[in-house]
């Protein structure tokens, strides 16, 4: 079994923040209040392109070392089917080429990016919920 530069707590935090990310959605209520409450707090899904869940995950995986962001590509790769594990180091090496693209950039721009990212950890035998920071 290969190894990991990043650690499935890193990987698992990433998961939970994309997934409060993928929930977001374009503007539903144009005509928006002031007041939350009186808007039913539809709003609150609302993606308007100054989200703080998108800024905290990209600073984030900024902070990562290259080695990580490329781990951290590769498993969504991995998890998505692009390939087995058994070509972890091919999908190292094609992460590593397109590292010229920002990472978190890349993986916000992904659907489905916390599935990929949880599939890819379910590859090594590691169960994402249960590396969790509680």
């Amino acid at each position: 079994m290969p190894e990991l530069a990043i650690s499935a707590e890193k990987v698992a935090f990433l998961i939970e923040k994309t997934r409060e990310f993928d929930v977001k959605e374009g503007a539903t209520d144009p005509d928006s209040g002031s007041n939350p409450t009186d808007d039913n707090m539809i709003d609150v899904l609302e993606d308007d392109g100054d989200d703080p869940v998108a800024r905290e995950i990209t600073a984030f995986i900024n902070a990562l070392t290259e080695d990580e962001q490329v781990d951290l590509i590769a498993l969504m790769r991995l998890g998505r089917g692009d390939d087995g594990i058994e070509e972890w180091e091919e999908l190292r090496r094609e992460a590593r080429e397109t590292r010229d693209i920002a990472a978190a950039q890349y993986l916000l721009g992904e659907p489905l990016v916390s599935d990929y990212l949880a599939e890819g950890l379910s590859a090594f035998g590691i169960d994402w919920a249960a590396a969790a920071p509680k």
